[in-house]
């Protein structure tokens, strides 16, 4: 089974929106919970109009990464609980000031559970 962290990068089935289904997207690992679970939040090419967001680009990437051009967003209010066999791969790793910035944005959030 593959080990993930917070500030990880997956691609994984991420349900967010009214009435949407999940979707395999990218995903930014905030927390482990007991049990094989992670919080993420998700990763979209554009930004929300009512919903605190962080931007992230490639400096922002430890190592790997997405297949970026421009910016993309994470959507700190769409937390979510997945199991961790739902993950479909890792694009990479943030730093850790950008995943402590996101962590921050987060509604309700002190800091990232691990």
């Amino acid at each position: 089974m593959a080990q993930y962290s917070p500030g990880d990068v997956v691609l994984a089935p991420v349900r967010f929106g009214r009435g949407e289904g999940p979707k395999v997207r990218p995903a930014v690992i905030v927390g482990e919970e007991a049990g094989g679970f992670i919080e993420v939040c998700p990763v979209s090419s554009t930004p929300p109009t009512d919903a605190p967001f962080v931007p992230i680009d490639l400096d922002d990437f430890a190592h790997g990464g997405l297949d970026l051009f421009e910016e993309s967003y994470v959507l700190t209010a769409h937390l979510s609980t997945l199991r961790c066999r739902e993950v479909r791969g890792k694009k990479g790793r943030l730093n850790a000031g950008i995943v402590d910035r996101i962590v921050g944005v987060i509604p309700g959030r002190q800091r990232a559970r691990w």
